[in-house]
């Protein structure tokens, strides 16, 4: 699969190589911004070739980057406050481009929505309902875990539902993804913000147009489902 998309991960750490080698994967060209000499040798170390060292504070050294309207950037500056200050500089100067960011705080979640970033992921969201799935749902946390393999025909996929949808409306546990062979692992609900929602978090949840539903599942299954929605609109 192609994919000419770009992507630029400021900060290199912890949590760094997972979400760049899954950028990768994806077959994102990726660019790793760092402003550290120890970033910028650890990233190289990893083995990644597109590493740039800048002063991430300057704004001509941001510009020189050369960021277009489509590119994907991903903000995971280990000091969540200068990530806060990185989005709302990225946001500045690429009013158009995808920015995602990582918080590690209910309170840096807020600035960083108000920062200008486009999706936002609560870590400790994220592994409270890690957790929640192992306890109660070994099974599927197992099949989960098995799309992390880059060899494996599991895939993670972001699905909008369409204008005239069946699914409009629909609430989340009236619908049976099973039957697709796919799982349902979360939503961004435009009706509540622009954040990822698991749908174990408790709320109960509705299916509208212009949702972005996360799903799990073979590429065959994802594609017929998808293909199944856009159909129905086509036959209205």
């Amino acid at each position: 699969m192609t994919n000419n998309q770009r992507a630029f991960l400021f900060g290199y750490g912890k949590r760094s190589l997972v979400i760049a080698e899954e950028l990768q994967i994806r077959n994102f060209l990726l660019t790793i911004v760092v402003d550290t000499d120890e970033s910028y040798t650890l990233a190289k170390s990893d083995g990644f070739l597109d590493v740039v060292k800048i002063n991430m504070t300057d704004d001509d050294e941001l510009e020189q980057l050369s960021i277009e309207e489509d590119d994907h950037l991903v903000c995971i500056m280990e000091d969540s406050h200068f990530n806060v200050f990185l989005t709302l500089s990225l946001r500045a100067l690429f009013p158009k481009s995808k920015i995602i960011a990582l918080s590690d705080s209910v309170h840096t979640t807020q600035k960083l929505k108000m920062a200008g970033a486009n999706r936002v992921i609560d870590l400790y969201q994220v592994s409270a309902n890690r957790i929640y799935n192992i306890l109660n749902k070994p099974l599927a946390t197992k099949f989960i875990d098995n799309i992390l393999s880059p060899n494996n025909e599991l895939s993670l996929r972001e699905i909008v539902i369409p204008k005239k949808s069946y699914l409009d409306n629909i609430k989340v546990d009236d619908f049976d993804f099973g039957k697709h062979g796919i799982i349902l692992v979360g939503m961004i609900d435009r009706r509540l913000s622009n954040q990822f929602l698991f749908i174990t978090s408790g709320l109960e949840h509705q299916l509208n147009v212009g949702d972005t539903m996360v799903c799990i599942g073979y590429n065959d299954d994802l594609d017929r489902f998808e293909e199944s929605i856009h159909q129905h609109v086509e036959e209205e």
